[in-house]
């Protein structure tokens, strides 16, 4: 192995060690924020199931964290019991107890198996979103709603724990424990106030022991001391702390008499009541954890693997339920704790799952002392960093006033009402982001008058100063995006001035992504409208196939806006739409030229045209070769030498430049009575592109070796051919100038 290998990748034992340190850490910080959780969800039932949340948290530390890491796509990962899962499981237990719910107040002992359930679902859930491939698709959920749903969160735990914070009474709505210090309790708030300070100072004298473990440790001094002065906070009872807990191994293992009494009176009913607050946990929970894997990503310069990362997720929450555990996701401290403990594999997630249980059956007895305000200070916190405050920055520029009140009224409706309804609160309001950005973009990309861009097929003088003087006649509209009922109105209004007064609307739809009825229905109304003055609509450049896999020429013909009774055309290329107007508005104006009609004489091309005055055409014609060409021949290749020019008489000409990858694009057209080839004509240099008949063509070729014999004879000859060829060639520059100023201003 080379030195540079050694250095990138550490040696074994430097892997063990940082996952053993990393597991440890990590642990530390997961244990207790998990017990806090699991005390938050479960002391709604009631004191009596206290206890039952100590053990949840512990078993949701445990076997997620074992499970998820185990079968994870991210190896740094920790998963835990995290706030978003309790938030959820504490707002559905108090509508469940309260009887708000359609079934009316249900028994505490069915509560728990409901909880059981929907955490259950919660990770099948997770489990389908992997296996479809949904890691993806989550993340594309919108920052506000994330935003606003995290916020309402960490408010909901917030509000939920100042009456443990404040030693309030058991059922104290939050409001009188914040606002009544004639309620408060000295020690609960000593110690909350011990726990809360101590967490917001730790960090800034070390981070080598989580904050979370020091601000533990001052709420039980802060305890212990305040016994000092009142010696009946030192009975378990007193209802401060946790209170007793059931310790060993057994107390990990789940009731299996209850819960088949309890399973087996479950109900239709109570699926359904679940299937929202499923869907909205698993929803959550995945996103909390792809966040997290991303922020992980970033610090370490590695990539997680989502899809599987969601189906390790669902594995462990499914197996947690089934132990009567606390669901739970990827969680940002603990992560965070692991990396910079030195975790750098999946062995340090399923460390510290093990030290989960090791802590509990060595020291399962002291959770018991642990006193709920410690736990309330320490949940206060975290609500605080939970909560978005950078939103706020939102407010200073009204582009982005929307999008602060969409986060907004989640964390209103979460706290009004609750999460479910903040969940459809958020996709709803979703939706409504998704529209408004459509519709704030113009599906117009450029418009332009059909005198300022113009097809390829090059034009004589004549011709090219009517379709100037008339090319109002033609709008031009290049369309992108979604075509859709939010943004056709605004097309409509964009171009109901066109519409009042051309009779050519071209549509090119390359960049149209999406097209529903009610767009259809409306490019039917532009056919209409245009019908009304002999107009016509005309398509270039439909897509194959749209994204979402749908044939737009298909659904054209389908919904009626391409029927052949209507004046709808449609072209496969730009080009081909816009050679199409321009000779419906030559013909129109008594100046159609097709390349059908007779091989013209010398004196009727353009180029030529009234050299018989003077004698010089009879000059000219002695230095002319007739040619002709089948319909596809190919007048010239690029990379020749050749010094020729080319007079059409007959037919048209493509002239095309060759691409690396054996394509081409197509340069000019030229038709009867121009001319092509000047350049090296003129220069006598290589051909840089490909001419090819497109139709029967007859050619006057005139060589400039035989033509400067000639112009030896009679200067006068050159000097007009010259000054002819200067001008048309000072013309066909400014339209190109006129027509990329067009392009690019538009």
């Amino acid at each position: 192995m080379s030195s540079a290998s050694a250095i990138v990748s550490p040696a074994p034992s430097r892997h063990l060690a940082g996952d053993f340190w990393g597991g440890f850490a990590a642990m530390l910080v997961a244990l207790p924020s998990s017990i806090a959780f699991g005390v938050i969800v479960y002391s709604l039932l009631g004191e009596a199931y206290v206890a039952h949340g100590v053990r949840a948290g512990v078993i949701g530390a445990a076997v997620i964290g074992l499970v998820a890491a185990w079968l994870g796509g991210a190896p740094r990962l920790i998963s835990a019991p995290c706030a978003p899962a309790a938030a959820v499981l504490a707002a559905i237990a108090g509508t469940l107890l309260a009887g708000t719910s359609a079934r009316g107040p249900i028994d505490p002992e069915h509560i728990v198996v409901l909880l059981m359930l929907l955490g259950l679902m919660s990770g099948a859930l997770q489990l389908l979103y992997g296996a479809m491939g949904g890691g993806r698709l989550i993340k594309f959920i919108p920052f506000p709603v994330v935003s606003g749903y995290l916020s309402g969160v960490g408010v909901l735990i917030f509000i939920g724990q100042l009456p443990n914070f404040f030693g309030a009474p058991k059922g104290t709505p939050w409001w009188t424990a914040a606002l009544s210090p004639a309620i408060w309790q000295g020690p609960a708030v000593l110690v909350g106030v011990a726990t809360v300070a101590t967490m917001i100072v730790a960090p800034r004298l070390t981070r080598v022991v989580p904050a979370t473990i020091f601000g533990l440790f001052a709420g039980l001094l802060a305890y212990f001391g305040a016994a000092l002065f009142q010696p009946a906070l030192l009975d378990p009872g007193s209802g401060l702390v946790i209170g007793p807990v059931p310790g060993g191994a057994s107390a990990l293992l789940p009731e299996m008499g209850a819960l088949q009494r309890a399973f087996a009176s479950l109900h239709l009913a109570d699926l359904k009541l679940l299937i929202a607050p499923a869907l909205t946990l698993s929803v959550l929970l995945s996103i909390d954890t792809l966040k997290t894997c991303v922020v992980v990503d970033a610090l370490t310069r590695s990539r997680h693997h989502s899809n599987r990362e969601l189906i390790g997720q669902g594995s462990a929450n499914l197996a947690s339920a089934l132990l009567g555990g606390m669901p739970g996701a990827g969680t940002m401290g603990a992560t965070l704790v692991n990396v910079e403990s030195g975790g750098r594999t999946r062995l340090s997630g399923i460390l510290e799952g093990a030290f989960v249980l090791v802590a509990f059956l060595l020291l399962g007895k002291l959770i018991a002392w642990v006193p709920l305000a410690a736990l309330a200070g320490i949940l206060l916190v975290v609500a605080v960093r939970m909560f978005d405050w950078s939103s706020f920055h939102l407010l200073r520029q009204r582009s982005t006033a929307l999008d602060f009140a969409v986060s907004a009224a989640v964390v209103i409706v979460a706290v009004t009402f609750n999460l479910i309804a903040a969940a459809g609160a958020g996709v709803a309001l979703a939706i409504l982001l998704f529209i408004r950005e459509q519709i704030r973009s113009s599906v117009i990309r450029r418009k332009i008058p059909g005198n300022q861009f113009m097809s390829k097929q090059r034009r004589l003088p004549a011709e090219q100063a009517i379709l100037e003087l008339h090319g109002a006649e033609t709008t031009i509209c290049e369309l992108q995006g979604s075509l859709f009922f939010g943004t056709t109105d605004q097309l409509l209004s964009d171009l109901a001035p066109d519409l009042a007064r051309c009779r050519y609307l071209i549509l090119d739809l390359r960049r149209v992504v999406s097209v529903d009825f009610s767009a259809a229905h409306v490019l039917e109304q532009f056919a209409a409208m245009l019908r009304e003055h002999r107009g016509f609509l005309v398509f270039s450049r439909l897509p194959a196939s749209l994204p979402t896999g749908r044939n737009l020429d298909a659904y054209f013909a389908d919904v009626g806006v391409t029927a052949a009774t209507r004046n709808v055309i449609k072209f496969t290329t730009l080009d081909d739409a816009l050679q199409w107007v321009e000779d419906r508005v030559l013909e129109a104006h008594g100046a159609a030229r097709g390349p059908d009609g007779a091989p013209l004489q010398l004196g009727e091309i353009e180029l030529l045209r009234e050299f018989d005055v003077d004698g010089t055409l009879d000059v000219i014609a002695g230095c002319v070769e007739e040619r002709s060409f089948a319909e596809g021949e190919f007048i010239f290749r690029a990379g020749v030498a050749s010094d020729e020019l080319f007079l059409v008489r007959r037919g048209i000409v493509r002239v095309v430049l060759p691409l690396r990858d054996g394509g081409h694009h197509n340069l000019a057209f030229f038709g009867r009575g121009d001319f092509f080839g000047e350049i090296a004509f003129l220069d006598r240099g290589i051909r840089s592109a490909d001419a090819i008949a497109t139709t029967p063509t007859d050619l006057f070729v005139i060589s400039r070796a035989r033509f400067d014999l000639a112009c030896r004879a009679n200067t006068l000859v050159g000097v007009k051919v010259f000054a002819r060829l200067a001008r048309v060639l000072a013309v066909r520059l400014r339209l190109a100038d006129t027509e990329l100023r067009a392009w690019y201003e538009t």
